[in-house]
């Protein structure tokens, strides 16, 4: 009984393998046609014409012509400099292998900036702007200006104090508090030293905005 199956596997073997080939030799196409302008009817060479999905395409030549072979329910793709791309997809219901597009493109305009053109600058003009722009500064330099007393004031300023000095501030706050629990705090506009503090800061630009 085993040996009949077998036989029988082997007689419908081939068979099976040329309706295959049958089914896949139905499915090729060739696709080929002319492409042109849509608005005077030339012929547009260097056409990329490429099957999405595969890697697959050909170029038109020199009088627009193309050829390509393709499979049924292929979606082929059109497109040129200067033009708007156009898709074409290959009925999968068609009878027969050939298939002729006449493909019109339409032109894609595109608006680049203005550009203005300038005569040539004089010798005087080139010299006067030449040492009147600015040059940036290097590193050196920049490292010098952030190690400006000023600078550092300002950044040590602007830098959020860490866990230390949280919590001296903290301690100092709260001893300041308990030092006058129950009575009223001096004023320090009637303070000596703390206006001397005030003037000193004053001079060093401490309240100065560098903005």
């Amino acid at each position: 009984m085993k040996k009949l199956v077998l036989y029988i596997l082997l007689l419908a073997a081939p068979f099976a393998v040329h309706a295959q080939f049958d089914k896949l030799k139905d499915s090729v196409v060739q696709l080929y046609g002319v492409i042109m302008t849509a608005d005077s009817l030339k012929a547009i060479p260097m056409v990329t014409v490429v099957v999405k999905g595969r890697n697959q395409g050909t170029y038109s030549n020199e009088q627009g012509v193309f050829s390509i072979v393709v499979l049924k329910g292929d979606v082929v793709e059109f497109s040129s400099v200067g033009y708007k791309p156009v898709v074409v997809t290959i009925p999968d219901t068609m009878t027969g292998n050939q298939y002729s597009v006449v493909q019109l493109m339409v032109q894609d305009a595109q608006y680049l900036p203005a550009t203005v053109i300038r005569a040539r600058p004089t010798r005087e003009q080139f010299e006067r702007d030449f040492v009147n722009t600015p040059v940036p500064d290097d590193d050196i330099e920049i490292a010098r200006q952030n190690n400006d007393a000023a600078k550092r004031r300002m950044l040590a300023r602007s830098l959020p104090a860490n866990a230390g000095e949280a919590a001296a501030t903290y301690l100092r706050q709260s001893s300041q508090k308990y030092y006058y629990q129950g009575q009223a705090p001096p004023m320090n506009i009637f303070n000596p030293v703390a206006w001397a503090d005030f003037i000193q800061a004053w001079k060093r630009g401490d309240f100065r905005n560098n903005n």
